[in-house]
């Protein structure tokens, strides 16, 4: 059978990661991080705005049902309160930085 990549998959490539890791890195965003890395962080955030998730509870069953794809994507299944306080405890700024850059690579068509 022939594979065929994710919609979700296809977004992913498009993330600058070597960039991402930068902010991560000057913000120390995982530093004393043991369960969840920003990277998988970020993955089940946008995972969970594409699906139309309402909660928490949402995005971690989603991915869960989807566990075997996630190795592929780089990212790992989360528990709701896993996220829950990587939410609340991780600086939001690598986040926005990233999208401040994804916005202004896009083409005028796209702004």
């Amino acid at each position: 059978m022939r594979h065929e990549n994710s919609v979700f998959h296809d977004l992913l490539k498009r993330i600058p990661w070597a960039a991402f890791e930068r902010r991560v890195e000057e913000h120390q965003a995982d530093k004393h991080v043991r369960r969840l890395s920003t990277k998988s962080q970020l993955v089940a955030l946008l995972y969970g705005q594409l699906s139309g998730a309402v909660s928490l509870r949402e995005i971690v069953g989603g991915l869960q049902s989807h566990s075997s794809g996630l190795y592929h994507l780089g990212a790992q299944p989360v528990s709701r309160s896993t996220l829950a306080d990587a939410n609340g405890l991780r600086p939001s700024a690598v986040f926005a930085e990233l999208f401040a850059q994804m916005v202004s690579r896009a083409g005028r068509g796209l702004k």
